[in-house]
Parts: C-alpha cells; sequence; structure tokens
C-alpha cells in the first residue's frame, strides 16, 4: 500500500505517525520517576542515573542527523521499520542491564533507533501534503504527541508501587513492538521511488548545503530551534522556580505540569481547526505574539517578585498564581508555533523532506542543549533569568518569523 500527494489522507495516518513520534517522549519521560531505584539496583553513585538522559540525547542527536538522508533515500517505512526494530531490541536490553555502563550502551543505541520516529512522520506528511493542510495535519500529530508527556511519568510513577523498574522497559519494549506491528501491517509508504534521493557521502553533504541557503528553512528552523530553547529553559527553569522557590510538592508541581502541557495541546488543537479559514503566517505571528506578550509579563512579574522571594517575604503565594497564568499564556501557543514553523521548513524540500526535518530536529536540540547549560550557570535565585530567556527566545524567533518567504499555498 502507499499514498501518493493529492490522495485522501485516512484520520488514523496522522494518529499512526503520532504514535510513531511519541516514542521520544514515552522514553525520556515514563522511567524518570525510577531513576534513584534504578542507581541503588545497579549499585551505581546516588545521580548517576542522569548519565541515562545524556545517552539518550546523544543518540537522538547522532541519530536524527543520520536518519534523514537515509529515508530521502531508501523511502519512509523501511528505515522507521528498522528503526522501531531496533528500538525495541534497545528498550529489551535496557530491561536486562545488569551496569549501569550497559545501561548507557542500550540507551544510545534506542535512541540512535528512535531517531527515525521523530524524523520520518514529519517527512511523511510533506510527501502527502503542504500548505495549510499540512499544518492542520502536522497539530493533529503534535496533539496525539503531546499527550503522552502528561501521561508517561504518571504511570511510570503509579507502576513503581506494584512492579520493579525494569518492568517500565519491557513496557516500552513492547510499545516498539506494537508500532513494529502497524509498520508491518498497515503503514503505507509515502515517497516514490522516482523522487529518491542519492546517499553517497558527497551527495548528503550537498544536499545539507542546499537545504542551509534555503531562506525558508533557515528562517523558520531557527524559529523551530529557539523553540527548543523554550522548551528546555521551561523544563529546567520551572522545577527550580516552583518547587524550590515557592516550595510546591512534586506532586503539586506534576499537576501543574500536567496543565501546562494540557493547554499545548489545547492550543494545537485549535490550530487544526482553524487552519485553512486563518494562514499559518496569521497563525504563526498571532501565537508568536501571545507569547512574547506572556514572557514580558512573567519577566515584569518576576523582577516585582524578587525581593519577596529572595527575603521569604510573606507575599510569596500572593506572587504564585500571577506567575503561573503569565506563564501559561506564555507556553500555551507553542502548540501553534511548532506545527506551523515545521511546515514553512519543509515547504521547498519536498524531495529532501527527511533531511531537513533531520537538521531541524538536531538543530532544535542543540538549541535546547545550550539553554539548560546556560541556565545551569546561572543558579537563579529568582525568576528573572527564567524569565529573561523566555523574552530573549520570542524576540528571536519573532525576528525570524519576520524574515521568512511567504508560504506557497498560505493566504498573505
Amino acid at each position: 500500500m502507499a499514498f501518493r500527494r493529492g490522495d485522501t489522507i485516512p484520520g488514523w495516518l496522522p494518529l499512526m505517525l503520532g504514535i510513531f513520534t511519541a516514542v521520544g517522549p514515552v522514553s525520556t519521560d515514563i522511567y524518570l520517576p525510577a531513576l534513584p531505584e534504578m542507581e541503588r539496583q545497579l549499585h551505581s553513585a546516588p545521580g548517576s542515573g542522569s548519565i541515562t538522559m545524556a545517552a539518550w540525547v546523544i543518540g537522538l542527536a547522532i541519530g536524527q542527523i543520520t536518519i534523514g538522508p537515509v529515508s530521502d533515500r531508501f523511502g519512509r517505512r523501511l528505515p522507521l521499520l528498522i528503526g522501531m526494530i531496533g528500538y525495541t531490541i534497545g528498550e529489551v536490553g535496557c530491561a536486562l542491564a545488569p551496569t549501569m555502563t550497559i545501561m548507557c550502551i542500550c540507551r544510545v543505541f534506542s535512541a540512535l533507533m528512535a531517531s527515525a520516529g521523530l524524523v520520518i512522520p514529519n517527512a511523511c506528511l510533506r510527501d502527502l501534503t503542504e500548505g495549510d493542510e499540512a499544518s492542520r495535519l502536522m497539530s493533529r500529530l503534535i496533539v496525539v504527541q503531546g499527550v503522552v508527556p502528561i501521561l508517561a511519568p504518571m504511570l511510570g510513577g503509579f507502576a513503581l508501587k506494584f512492579v520493579d523498574w525494569r518492568v517500565i522497559f519491557w513496557a516500552t519494549a513492547v510499545y516498539g513492538g506494537l508500532c513494529t506491528l502497524m509498520l508491518l501491517t498497515v503503514f503505507p509508504e509515502t515517497l516514490p521511488t522516482q523522487e529518491r534521493r542519492d546517499m553517497r557521502p558527497l551527495s548528503i553533504i550537498e544536499r545539507y548545503i542546499y537545504i542551509l541557503r534555503t531562506r525558508s528553512f533557515i528562517t523558520n528552523g531557527l524559529v523551530w530551534s529557539f523553540l527548543g530553547f523554550v522548551t528546555f529553559t521551561y523544563l529546567t527553569g520551572a522545577p527550580t522556580l516552583f518547587e524550590e522557590r515557592f516550595g510546591m510538592s512534586p506532586f503539586h508541581y506534576g499537576m501543574l505540569f500536567g496543565l501546562f502541557a494540557v493547554c499545548m495541546i489545547g492550543a494545537s488543537a485549535i490550530n487544526g481547526l482553524v487552519v485553512g479559514k486563518v494562514s499559518t503566517t496569521h497563525m504563526l505571528f498571532s501565537a508568536l505574539g501571545i507569547s512574547l506578550t506572556g514572557s514580558i509579563l512573567f519577566l515584569a512579574l518576576a523582577v516585582i517578585s524578587a525581593v519577596d522571594l529572595t527575603s521569604g517575604g510573606q507575599l510569596r503565594s500572593f506572587f504564585l498564581w500571577p506567575l503561573i497564568i503569565s506563564l501559561v499564556i506564555t507556553m500555551a501557543p507553542t502548540g501553534i508555533i511548532g506545527p506551523n514553523s515545521m511546515v514553512g521548513i519543509l515547504s521547498e524540500q519536498s524531495e529532501r523532506a527527511g533531511s531537513a526535518s533531520a537538521l531541524a530536529g538536531t538543530m532544535q536540540y542543540l538549541f535546547g542543549a545550550v539553554a539548560s547549560a546556560l541556565f545551569g550557570l546561572m543558579s537563579p535565585g529568582t525568576a528573572i533569568p527564567f524569565a529573561g530567556f523566555l523574552v530573549f527566545a520570542f524576540c528571536a524567533a519573532t525576528v525570524f518569523a519576520l524574515l521568512r518567504p511567504r508560504l506557497p499555498s498560505s493566504a498573505p
């Protein structure tokens, strides 16, 4: 079975692509509650479990930049199938790992294979659609993908009350097996043979150079990359702010994390409903405007509250909800910014969609890593560095959005 551009896209296809893409968040989030117990059972030093996360990120960064050209050469289905099989094997290795070293090796292997799930679904949508239709379907994919970060840590923490931490990796292996089964039975090929690209090293380098010279990729890719900067700033800064500065319990912070995720998913769902009636350009700038306004409000509140937070004043509880509301206003529109910037990234890359998606994914992870590293060096005592990073990122994203060319199929 194969689909071609112009064919009617069945509703189950974006759902299935979202399930493949969610392999990344599943494997990142679900085992986090198990890290302390995993360290004890593997006779490793406290905190050493975080190395497994570093191993995962390294594998994803290398895997994404590699899998893109592979999918442009051999089609989408075969590399994705091999990736899901390899991911399943890697997760079985994690479940059986006798030492932390073996665990890290298996995590790198799993990430290399799972990177196919992060890259290829975006390329599949570009193979079949463009413009507003691509943005609408991308929003569906992100809705499916976004549910996982909410559920995964909760499911992982709940499971640990009844089972050993290794069961979590057996569960992710089953997830990979189900993805493999879907690829073997119903998933179609979306890249025609005549549109496949050469895979010689020089050809791959030339392809990436061509992509980097494309204005639509550079401008939209930097919007996408600064979105990664925002995401990692949030993931790094929010726990410090709400748990350490405001004394919020891990349980209540988990509920707050869920609130932010639900708002992002809701924004993405709205994007899917209105795209076609409102252009992707208008949606992108509206979302950036709201996020930038929210981040400036968040920064203003951070400055006002700084004296009270550092002195342990009585107004601490007063500032909590205004900060939460302003951060919701800031973060929720990222569910709109993401799909519309990705549509722009792939708009002129029909025969290079896999490589373009891979390069964009690697850029986003690099920007996220820079944000985490810089934020970690600051050791913030207030919300000001957190808010300042967000304002900077949304200002930069807005500037690059202003420089992007108009999408061919989008209204002005």
